[in-house]
């Protein structure tokens, strides 16, 4: 059957995340549905990461098995079309022909989270469901010496969920920078796979190292402790957005584990 990669974006908010599920709206359940008003056809799609409730994406990678070969732009227009006469808050980028044994989410060598937090005393208006508005003002230099201390692999009990079903609680942190514009404040995270809630319970404790009320060391101890207790808050899913997902073709692989290739999930 061919077989085809698909760029997607998509706003999380009304969404009960990614994966399909009986109690709600799902990305992927959308995404199937348009595929069945084209083509007919009930289909299982694929997709590189399993972001939850609430979490946006402008660069989730699925694939999907279809019955017939497609032109790849009219495929993306004609899921495009069904989409929109849902009324789904979710776009299809591109499209592409891949061969069988491309896998959404096990050809990934890297995935790329971006968390947004806007530091004023004003609500926001534009910005609502779409960061994470801090009204008290927040040292971003702070932020990122802590964040080094959490780059490089390591467990991340402290820093995962007690839902995730991950059967390995350590992970390689490529990158974990934090920067500045006027207000708004970036936490950009990188590597190949993520623990659920792993980004998010990151940024809470960033921020609280921001704020003053964490050093670096504070955010090292936690990290070492290995128990939940020790994270910060974990942020609220509205300023987090799966931005990309680096393959073979695009990027040379580095070398990870085993336990490092079975899960991502924020």
């Amino acid at each position: 059957m061919p077989r085809f990669r698909m760029t997607v974006e998509y706003d999380g908010t009304p969404y009960f995340g990614w994966q399909r599920q009986d109690n709600g709206p799902s990305v992927q359940g959308a995404l199937e549905a348009a595929v069945r008003s084209l083509t007919g056809e009930t289909v299982s799609i694929r997709g590189a990461g399993r972001t939850d409730s609430g979490v946006h994406a402008v660069g989730q990678v699925a694939h999907v098995d279809l019955s017939r070969e497609w032109e790849p732009y009219k495929l993306r227009n004609a899921l495009n079309a069904h989409l929109a006469m849902a009324k789904e808050a979710v776009s299809v980028l591109d499209a592409a022909a891949v061969t069988e044994d491309f896998d959404a989410r096990f050809s990934a060598l890297r995935r790329h989270y971006l968390y947004r937090i806007i530091s004023r005393k004003a609500r926001l208006a534009l910005e609502h469901k779409r960061a994470w508005w801090v009204s008290k003002d927040i040292d971003h230099e702070r932020m990122h010496e802590a964040a080094q201390m959490l780059v490089g692999r390591h467990d991340f009990t402290t820093f995962r969920s007690v839902h995730c079903q991950a059967s390995s609680p350590v992970r390689t942190l490529d990158r974990l920078d934090v920067t500045r514009n006027g207000d708004l404040i970036e936490i950009r995270a990188t590597a190949q796979s993520f623990l659920h809630n792993q980004i998010r319970s990151f940024a809470g404790t960033l921020k609280m190292a921001g704020e003053g009320s964490m050093t670096p060391k504070d955010v090292r101890n936690a990290l070492e402790a290995r128990d939940r207790k020790a994270c910060g808050p974990v942020a609220p899913p509205d300023g987090l957005y799966f931005m990309q997902v680096d393959y073979p073709d695009v990027i040379p692989p580095r070398r990870h584990t085993k336990a490092e290739t079975a899960e991502d999930m924020d």
